[in-house]
């Protein structure tokens, strides 16, 4: 008898729900523009942020940028500043207003820090003011409106 191993086969499969095999193998992911940001952890929401923290965002300043990209389902998305500084984190409870951010959109908001160290900021009280030409929006309720 020999203490050899088995020669390495076909890649483990098991089979799935609905009945087919499926691989273990690493798939290759397809871009997002999302990927390249750092999103940060825990996301920080309207619901959990300090009151203090509240009070210093709605006194700050307005600013103006454009929507980078946003998920509804992820919840949360980007915002590319007027100025040309680095992307600020947009989490969806600070949206404002009747339509779902949309990449191309022109927008206003206020920042507030983000914690537990306070170094990254995330955009607050965000208002849609330019829907981006041509392109579908959908509002919270779920209707689509072409602007």
């Amino acid at each position: 008898m020999s203490s050899e191993p088995p020669p390495p086969s076909q890649p483990p499969t098991h089979q799935s729900s609905t009945g087919l095999l499926d691989t273990q193998q690493a798939r290759d992911r397809s871009p997002s523009p999302l990927r390249g940001n750092v999103v940060p952890s825990p996301l920080p929401t309207r619901r959990t942020r300090t009151f203090s923290a509240t009070v210093r965002a709605s006194q700050g300043p307005v600013y103006k940028g454009v929507c980078k990209c946003f998920c509804r389902s992820k919840g949360h998305g980007f915002i590319t500043p007027a100025d040309g500084g680095p992307d600020i984190f947009l989490h969806i409870s600070d949206v404002e207003g009747e339509y779902v951010p949309m990449e191309g959109d022109e927008v206003t908001y206020k920042m507030c820090s983000i914690p537990p160290k306070n170094e990254k900021l995330q955009a607050v009280e965000v208002v849609i003011t330019h829907l981006a030409p041509g392109t579908k929006h959908e509002t919270w309720s779920g209707h689509v409106v072409s602007s």
